[in-house]
């Protein structure tokens, strides 16, 4: 490692310690990476890839030492709960849509029998008396 990175995970390290103490410095003392990027005074993609293992560590800290969830999964399983309300409302209008197609398929049939019967009672007409539907001729 070089001192660089060694000096921004002994950063990171006491930014952790000072969010979760709620004595921050340098944040809104919130328990998310933005805060704890900005608390230890480091880029916030530093966090995501050069000390991912930190950013976990935090998140783990976060979960045990104040029994809280962090910000981030607090959204996820909103954004979760909100697309299983969708999907459940979405299954409904389908089993609705198929219901109305069944209906619908049941009342063509009716139609198309009822127009058949109308047709043989056509052809039994006399010849004065014009039909309104076609025959089929």
């Amino acid at each position: 490692m070089t001192e660089q990175s060694t000096d921004e995970r002994a950063r990171i390290r006491a930014a952790i310690d000072r969010l979760l103490t709620s004595q921050p410095t340098a944040s809104d003392g919130a328990l998310t990476v933005v805060a704890l990027a900005a608390e230890a005074g480091v880029h916030r993609m530093a966090l995501q890839k050069r000390h991912a293992d930190l950013k976990n560590e935090f998140y783990d800290r976060v979960r045990t030492e104040t029994k809280q969830l962090p910000e981030s999964e607090k959204q996820l399983r909103k954004t979760v709960s909100d697309l299983k309300e969708t999907v459940a409302a979405q299954k409904a209008e389908i089993m609705a849509l198929r219901h109305q197609v069944t209906q619908l398929a049941l009342a063509n049939a009716v139609l198309t029998r009822q127009g058949r019967k109308t047709d043989k009672l056509s052809e039994e007409v006399p010849d004065n008396v014009i039909s309104l539907h076609p025959t089929g001729e």
